[in-house]
């Protein structure tokens, strides 16, 4: 007879220190486990607290309202008759039927890379299969009349199937725990993760559980964390259960439900078929040290099981970038929404493609919100009637709804094109944004009359005979104003048109320009959130295309166009923006992810790129744009101390908060790396060798050489 089990995965929006609101949370999500027939419910990591919780964990407060969460559910009957795994810290059990805690599961291995810092908050369980009596706070102990509990790396054995448990950060080390528990006959494998997203990442989750499961067999569920958590990083669910290779569930990785339960029904006779036949896994079995095993007097199936219909295997079904970008910050930029108390957005539409994106996002959180309402989500209905103050109001058109929550400005000078002007005119007409068209250039008069007053002396731009650097303020004076009227109208502009609330300022400078710092300090980039600000300039394209065929916005293939810029007077004409910066958008995404992710200097980054660009380039044109790159990051790094927090989408983000920790203060002539590529630049020319025919060897040339 078969053992078919039907178990149950998750992805829950939890937000730092909610602790009533991530409460209500997982008791919602165990009831529709239950309802589901699941025996078993697995939970994100870090879900009674949330995972952002960042510094907040040194405070005993955070310990002991996660405590009184654990209390209050281990008192409620919703969590009776059922397994529930991860509620805690690192990983508890609690048992079915009495409600008592089963084990405590420390993390074994800790995320300490990119935005993660677990090392900074807590130490990893590093005794390999061993356990030791943990004495539980009196509140619990109260409640579940234990004076202790297992606490360690053991894995739970049912009357019917063995059960282990690793953490998000452990699936992804070279030996993960999994390997062992499954060659010691554990069948079930969970994870309970905090994971974020970024682009192009989803499928080397989905790969990893499948991998882990087509060499070892067994049942594998994974839970993660939903939404914006309080910060830049934006959980992108994806929870999903896998057997044997197969994908058999899979969760939304983008959507505005709070509460996301996945359940499969699955024998665990074809793990056991699945494993019996291979027998290299079988000898390397008997080879293994044994797991401690908790002991747990319940069935995960039971005979009422046996017409249960089995669940079927699926083909996962990935986004494409152009995709994830329409979805993923448009829920960030919900979330920031709903939680921040704002009744809206103000966004400075300057008829280019980073401002169109931006708005067009936007957009596309009014269509999600439309379809979530459409489709019965009550927690969504209350949030936007608590947004726009009208307890009867319904959203249907997400034109109507982005007029409501968004204000769009052109802020005008006199350096300012017509076709900027109408560009940004049209696409206000087609998202329906209640869009403000004004003139700067009264402010900017009145701030250089201050300093006329004051120093008797005025500055002029290029064109009429000043210098650099008076041209180079004139030019700030301009950015700076459309900040400061930005904020104005951010205040002022709901209260202007007779309705309550203030509007969240929003960003649109790209990771690109942001690495290279092509900005000004405190100009209309600096706002209170950027949801572009991780997205690179070519990505950005591509989504501004799928939003004009998507959504029908035909204003948007102006804005597709590469936009002259219209600088103050320094030149005849208009410069294209690529000019401007003097590097090409796909140079800089090179440029970044070498940085970043290849983690190059200006000498290593020379050798990659003479081989990686030997067909377009010489080795004197290379060593020259490596050079220019690192004189103008280095000069402007100290502008991403300031940068407005975005959300996170791309591995080379500069973000200084966390992800990008850099000086901010540079050597910017860089004269022993320049040196290193100056010498090889010669050698290359000495030895009369085209780029393409070197070598390895050969770019690790020494100085000396």
């Amino acid at each position: 007879m078969g053992r078919k089990v039907t178990v149950a995965t998750c992805a829950l929006n939890q937000w730092a220190l909610d602790f009533e609101g991530n409460l209500q949370r997982i008791l919602k999500s165990i009831e529709i486990a239950k309802h589901k027939g699941a025996k078993y419910r697995l939970g994100p990591e870090l879900e009674i607290c949330g995972y952002g919780c960042w510094d907040h964990y040194y405070e005993s407060d955070t310990l002991l309202h996660s405590l009184q969460v654990l209390a209050a559910l281990l008192e409620s009957p919703v969590t009776q008759d059922i397994i529930c795994d991860g509620v805690f810290v690192s990983g508890v059990a609690l048992s079915p039927g009495c409600r008592k805690i089963l084990l405590i599961r420390p993390k074994m291995a800790l995320a300490n890379e990119g935005n993660y810092r677990e090392l900074r908050w807590f130490t990893p369980w590093s005794r390999s299969r061993q356990t030791e009596e943990y004495f539980l706070p009196r509140m619990i102990q109260d409640l579940t009349k234990q004076e202790t509990v297992p606490f360690g790396d053991a894995v739970l054995s049912t009357r019917d199937t063995c059960i282990g448990s690793e953490v998000c950060e452990e699936l992804w080390t070279p030996h993960s725990p999994h390997v062992d528990m499954g060659l010691d006959g554990v069948e079930i494998f969970t994870n309970a993760s905090g994971s974020h997203h970024v682009l192009r990442k989803a499928h080397a989750r989905v790969d990893l559980v499948t991998m882990a499961t087509t060499k070892n067999g067994g049942i594998y569920l994974l839970a993660n964390q939903k939404g914006c958590d309080g910060d830049r990083l934006y959980y992108d669910g994806c929870a999903l259960i896998a057997m044997n290779g197969s994908i058999f569930a899979q969760g939304s990785q983008f959507s505005l439900d709070d509460v996301e339960v996945l359940t499969a029904t699955l024998d665990l006779e074809d793990v056991r078929s699945y494993r019996a036949e291979i027998s290299s896994r079988n000898l390397a079995a008997s080879r293994v040290s044994p797991y401690p095993r908790v002991k747990v007097d319940f069935a995960l199936s039971s005979r009422e099981d046996l017409l249960e219909p089995l669940s079927e295997p699926i083909e996962w079904k990935y986004h494409s970038p152009a995709e994830e970008i329409s979805l993923g910050p448009a829920c960030w930029l919900w979330d920031f929404l709903r939680r921040s108390q704002q009744a809206g957005f103000f966004l400075s539409l300057s008829g280019g493609v980073d401002s169109a994106a931006t708005a067009c996002l936007v957009y596309s959180m009014c269509h999600q919100v439309c379809e979530a309402v459409k489709h019965g989500n009550q927690e969504v209905l209350a949030d936007i009637r608590s947004i726009v103050h009208q307890t009867s109001y319904t959203p249907r058109d997400p034109r109507e709804l982005c007029g409501r929550l968004l204000t769009t400005c052109y802020m005008a000078s006199e350096n300012s094109s017509r076709g900027t002007c109408d560009r940004a005119r049209e696409l206000a007409q087609q998202i329906g944004s209640h869009h403000i068209g004004l003139s700067i250039d009264p402010a900017v008069k009145a701030v250089m009359g201050i300093f006329s007053l004051v120093t008797g002396r005025s500055p002029a731009f290029a064109v009429h005979g000043g210098s650099s650097r008076e041209n180079l303020a004139l030019q700030n004076v301009q950015a700076r104003v459309r900040m400061v009227v930005a904020y104005l109208f951010a205040q002022l502009s709901l209260w202007s048109r007779g309705a309550p609330g203030g509007l969240l300022v929003l960003g649109s400078a790209n990771v690109d320009e942001s690495l290279l710092g092509y900005l000004t300090k405190y100009d209309c980039s600096s706002a209170d959130i950027n949801p572009i600000g991780g997205i690179s300039k070519t990505d950005l394209r591509a989504f501004v295309q799928l939003c004009r065929e998507r959504f029908q916005l035909p204003a948007l293939q102006r804005c597709e166009a590469p936009a002259p810029r219209q600088p103050p007077p320094v030149a005849p004409g208009p410069l294209m923006e690529t000019e401007d910066m003097g590097v090409t958008y796909s140079e800089l995404s090179v440029y970044g992810r070498l940085r970043k992710v290849a983690k190059t200097g200006p000498y290593s980054m020379f050798c990659r790129l003479l081989v990686l660009w030997k067909d377009t380039c010489s080795p004197r044109q290379v060593a020259d744009k490596v050079k220019r790159f690192f004189s103008k990051y280095s000069a402007n790094r100290h502008k991403m101390t300031t940068l407005t927090p975005a959300y996170h989408a791309e591995s080379y983000s500069p973000d200084d908060n966390r992800f990008d920790l850099r000086p901010f203060l540079y050597n910017t002539r860089w004269p022993w790396q320049f040196r290193c590529i100056e010498n090889q630049v010669k050698w290359a020319d000495a030895a009369f060798l085209p780029a393409k025919y070197l070598s390895r060897k050969h770019q690790l040339i020494s100085i000396e050489d």
